[in-house]
Parts: C-alpha cells; sequence; structure tokens
C-alpha cells in the first residue's frame, strides 16, 4: 500500500518521453474516503450525457478527424503502435458513443464519462493495489503486465520502446493510455483510487486541468467526505517537477 501522498509527490515521468513529446503534460488525482457506492444511476446519467455530447461534436465525423484524438494516434505511431493494434482509452471510447459506452461501476463509469466530454485519456486505478509509486517509463522489455487473456489471467511483457505507467512490481498501463491491469483495476471495493489525466497537444494543461474539475466535481457529489488531492506534472521532469 502506498500513501496518496506518496503516490503523487513522487510520481515520475521518463525524460526520453519529454524528448519526443515535449507538450505532455500529466494531471495526478487522488481520493481517498471511497467507502460505499452511490446509486448506479449516477454513473449511467454522466454516460448519457457524455454519449449525446460525444454524438454532436462528431455529427458523422470520424474521431481521428478531432485534433485531440489525432494527437493521441501521431504518439502511438511514434513508439511502433498501428491504430488497427490500440487506440489511446479516449478514442476507444468515442468509437463506442453512438451505441453506447460500457456500463462497469459507478466509479469507473464516471471518469469514462468525463474522458469523453473533454476528450483526454483517464485511467482509474486501486491505490491499495500499487507498489511504489506511478511513473510513465519507456519500456525495455521486461517489464510484466497482468492481464486477462480469452477468459484466463496471463502474464505479458510490454515491448521494447513503448511507452507504459508502471509501479515497482510491473506495468500498470500498457501503451501510455491503451489498457490497465488486472492488480490495480477499480472494483466495488475500492477505497482508495488514483486518477491519471494524460495530456498531449496545443491546450494540454487547461484540457486535464479542466477534466480534473469535473472529476472532482463527480466524486464530491457521490462520496461527500472523500479527500481529493492533485498534482500537475509538466516540463522540467523529475520528481519535483510540478505545477
Amino acid at each position: 500500500m502506498i500513501a496518496s501522498t506518496t503516490a503523487l509527490g513522487d510520481a515520475w515521468i521518463d525524460p526520453r518521453v519529454w524528448e519526443t513529446h515535449p507538450d505532455y503534460v500529466a494531471l495526478l488525482l487522488t481520493a481517498d474516503g471511497l467507502g460505499g457506492r452511490p446509486e448506479q444511476a449516477r454513473g449511467d446519467d454522466a454516460l448519457v450525457a457524455a454519449e449525446n455530447a460525444a454524438v454532436g461534436l462528431l455529427d458523422g465525423r470520424a474521431p481521428e478527424d478531432l485534433a485531440e484524438i489525432a494527437v493521441w494516434r501521431a504518439a502511438f505511431a511514434s513508439f511502433g503502435v498501428k491504430q488497427r493494434v490500440a487506440r489511446s482509452s479516449v478514442e476507444a471510447l468515442l468509437r463506442r458513443c453512438a451505441l453506447g459506452l460500457p456500463r462497469i461501476e459507478p466509479l469507473t463509469d464516471i471518469y469514462n464519462a468525463v474522458s469523453v466530454q473533454h476528450l483526454v485519456p483517464i485511467g482509474g486505478e486501486d491505490l491499495d493495489g500499487y507498489d511504489g509509486p506511478p511513473r510513465l517509463v519507456v519500456a525495455d522489455g521486461t517489464e510484466t503486465f497482468d492481464t486477462v487473456a480469452d477468459g484466463d489471467a496471463a502474464v505479458h511483457h510490454a515491448d521494447a520502446g513503448e511507452i507504459v505507467w508502471r509501479d515497482d512490481t510491473g506495468v500498470t498501463c500498457r501503451r501510455w493510455n491503451w489498457r490497465q491491469c488486472t492488480r490495480t483495476r477499480l472494483t466495488a471495493q475500492t477505497t482508495r483510487a488514483l486518477f491519471i489525466v494524460d495530456g498531449l497537444g496545443e491546450g494540454a494543461a487547461d484540457r486535464v486541468a479542466a477534466a480534473a474539475d469535473a472529476l472532482e466535481d463527480h466524486l464530491r457529489l457521490g462520496w461527500p467526505s472523500a479527500v481529493l488531492q492533485r498534482r500537475l506534472i509538466t516540463l522540467p521532469v523529475g520528481p519535483a517537477s510540478s505545477d
């Protein structure tokens, strides 16, 4: 288990990420005291609003026609990922809006809705599953990633050169924000969560801040006693680098 203040204060970005993506920003938000869950309707209402907003925004266009999505396609391509293999989490959600976003559980549904409405990838994870602070690194290919394949638990490895979020044990999210591991996933029993909001491109800092504001509003409504803290990480790099 890692303290929320440690998770935020010791979070770190590999300098090589900024060498190729100097406009990248990460906003980390922790929430302590998420005991119990609000009614499913709260998450469903957020998803319906996000679906309607996305359909209106796209108006028949493909998600990649949006600058906020295209920048992530280019980022994935920069470390060898073709769009037919993996897409950013926000693009994957946008592509499902017309037919309906998945309903998982209120906490996950809320951050997925915020991701769609603000066009930024957001990951939500259980802090109690973390071993050491989160950091975004360029993988060397030895990092393990626990997942589910064909319905069974499996351990995969990140590709060398892939950008991943990880902790001391292994990869917590592959391909920047494509897929999260099993070990730190949110569940109905989660009481301490970490949300990672990824930003790239023009206005990234403003977009991730607006998304975090919206997420905090939802969390305060659903969990009034929760303690929320955040950290925005930008250039220059290093554990002490934050705004």
